[in-house]
């Protein structure tokens, strides 16, 4: 038997004594019967059943001891003080600094194999919500693996979907070493790097992109938000890069994304594989704190599990207060559960609750009124042009006036007259019924003549004060070039391109007039029944727009209001800061 084996065999045997059946028992620090720390309980007994691992309690020990007396906070009421380790954090660090396994390495002088015993874990996936101190903690583990435990000619490197995001840990990482004169001693911290000139250790910020980034042997490797990432490639190349180092580590966290992005989605599949045992990775501790899917997000008792640090951060008020804002709104709901509870949410959601729709109904039938009762006021228009069979929609958005605290719609909607029995027959959609009140309007054949809505533009241009009108420059040529060669000012046609970057401001100011109640619709049937197929689309921030595609049916009424209201705002009106003059706190974009 080589030497090196016989050695592991002593080894593991010395270590493993006194414990039953050769395992070892679950410590106290890790709650035994908490689902929220199934994770933990997992981790402890792979780690144990690894072939040579051992628990290096004293290294564990010394760690937590020391955490307090060297780590200070950066932020708020916390900057400064002493970071002391919260359970979840202080099960995190045990089980990172403590777990060891034998390495057979190569002797540098004998060139004979002799045996190391190095850190188990050596990747770190931990998915938490916002505020729960991750990017401090994510800092520190940075600080205890790079600065404390530092080698000589040590790499680090700190990454996110970009360089201004990957910024955020890399600063708390520099804030950290700032208020600790032990840390600080020796360390030299710069823009985008800070190097350690005792050990020759060099730890620097890194744009998201993979593109250059080979080469570089870490020996620490943080990434933050994984949920955004666009590509793995950076990763894997650091990762390939610490062949030659004994124990790197690599530091990953992130709160849940869109499911539609699918690296980001894909790592959170892994994780999960890993915890359940369908995916074999000893060395990758994966930390999960979510919300059961089938809980219901707004009882208290849900939001505990996915929060190991709710009531120090966040607060329990602010929980509530989210929550109330996520109540009764589809879209704030996968706001509240993405970010406060981790859960995983699709990347289109329905948008407007219904009856908070009808509450902005303003007098009884007052869409038949509201032409005569908003004559000579101020307003902006807005069209959404449809294609061949669709509905195109003309709408004026009036804000408000001194004596009229309300904003007010002025609807109207056409499709052509030859496609409307085959919409009722094939699709089941009430055009008929609409028709009939004088909701919908029909343009002669089977395409919509923009003539018409010229027509209309130019009449509202003699009966309103016109101050713009916003429109979609797709399939709008004709329309446009027409309205001019009628006479109406250039000046007052404002191009509003299709996409989250136009429609984002706008789309959040709409929301809030509906759910203020300061929004008044007529109750327009056709807008009404647009408001209840309106869907919307998120990018990674959260940031969102009306969504056609993802739409149960048309909604070119709504898409029209929400141009109007952002026309309206761009041009000349304060936005609507209805939740604040309600006293609710606003909804984060």
């Amino acid at each position: 038997m080589p030497d090196y084996v016989a050695e592991t065999a002593v080894t593991a045997a010395a270590l493993r004594a006194g414990a039953p059946g050769g395992l070892f028992p679950l410590p106290s620090w890790i709650p035994a019967d908490d689902p929220q720390y199934e994770w933990a309980r997992i981790a402890w007994h792979r780690a144990a059943a690894e072939p040579g691992a051992w628990f290096d309690a004293k290294k564990a020990e010394q760690i937590v001891r020391l955490w307090p007396r060297v780590f200070r906070l950066t932020e708020d009421r916390f900057a400064g003080k002493p970071f002391n380790l919260i359970l979840w954090q202080e099960v995190i660090v045990r089980l990172l600094v403590g777990w060891k396994r034998p390495e057979e390495v190569i002797d540098e002088e004998s060139g004979k194999p002799r045996i190391e015993h190095v850190r188990l874990f050596r990747r770190l996936m931990l998915w938490i919500p916002r505020k729960n101190g991750k990017s401090e903690f994510l800092a520190a583990l940075a600080i205890l693996f790079f600065v404390l435990e530092g080698v000589i000619g040590g790499q680090g490197f700190a990454f996110a979907r970009d360089e201004k995001q990957g910024k955020i840990v890399f600063e708390k990482i520099k804030a950290m070493l700032a208020q600790s004169p032990k840390l600080a001693k020796g360390v030299q911290s710069f823009k985008k790097s800070i190097w350690i000139p005792k050990i020759r250790a060099l730890f620097e910020l890194l744009s998201g992109k993979a593109e250059g980034k080979h080469g570089r042997s870490p020996t620490v490797i943080v990434g933050d938000e994984m949920h955004e990432w666009t590509s793995t490639d950076l990763a894997t190349n650091l990762r390939q890069g610490t062949g030659a180092r004994l124990q790197p580590i690599e530091l990953y966290a992130s709160t849940a994304g869109l499911k539609s992005n699918l690296v980001g989605y894909g790592l959170w599949e892994e994780s999960v594989g890993i915890l359940d045992g369908r995916i074999e990775d000893p060395t990758t501790l994966v930390v999960i704190f979510a919300a059961d899917p089938e809980a219901d997000p707004f009882n208290e008792a849900t939001w505990a599990a996915p929060n190991p640090s709710l009531g120090l951060s966040p607060t329990i008020s602010f929980l509530r207060r989210e929550a109330r804002i996520a109540k009764d709104n589809p879209r704030a709901e996968a706001h509240f559960r993405r970010y406060h509870l981790n859960q995983w949410v699709e990347a289109s959601v329905r948008w407007l609750n219904i009856r908070k729709w009808d509450a902005c109904a303003g007098e009884k039938d007052g869409w038949k009124t509201i032409r005569e009762r908003m004559a000579g006021r101020r307003g902006f228009g807005a069209i959404d042009v449809s294609s061949i069979l669709d509905i195109t929609a003309k709408l004026i958005v009036f804000p408000p006036e001194d004596d009229d605290p309300l904003w007010h719609l002025y609807a109207q909607f056409w499709v052509p007259e030859d496609t409307m029995a085959v919409r009722v027959k094939n699709d089941r959609v009430p055009y008929d019924r609409f028709f009939e009140s004088g909701a919908l309007l029909t343009t002669p054949g089977d395409v919509v003549d923009q003539n018409v809505i010229m027509n209309a533009l130019l009449d509202d241009a003699r009966y309103f004060d016109l101050a713009g009108v916003a429109y979609d420059p797709w399939n709008t040529t004709k329309l446009i070039t027409d309205l001019q060669e009628e006479g109406f000012d250039p000046d007052l046609l404002h191009e509003y391109r299709q996409g989250i970057r136009t429609f984002a401001g706008p789309s959040k100011d709409f929301e809030r007039l509906v759910y203020a109640g300061t929004l008044d619709h007529g109750s327009h049937p056709v807008l009404r029944w647009m408001a209840q197929n309106a869907a919307v689309r998120f990018d990674e921030n959260m940031n969102y727009m009306p969504a056609k595609k993802k739409s149960a049916e048309k909604i070119d009424g709504i898409v029209a209001a929400v141009m109007g209201v952002g026309l309206a705002v761009a041009v000349e009106v304060e936005p609507p800061s209805v939740y604040e003059e309600r006293g609710i706190m606003e909804i984060e974009v």
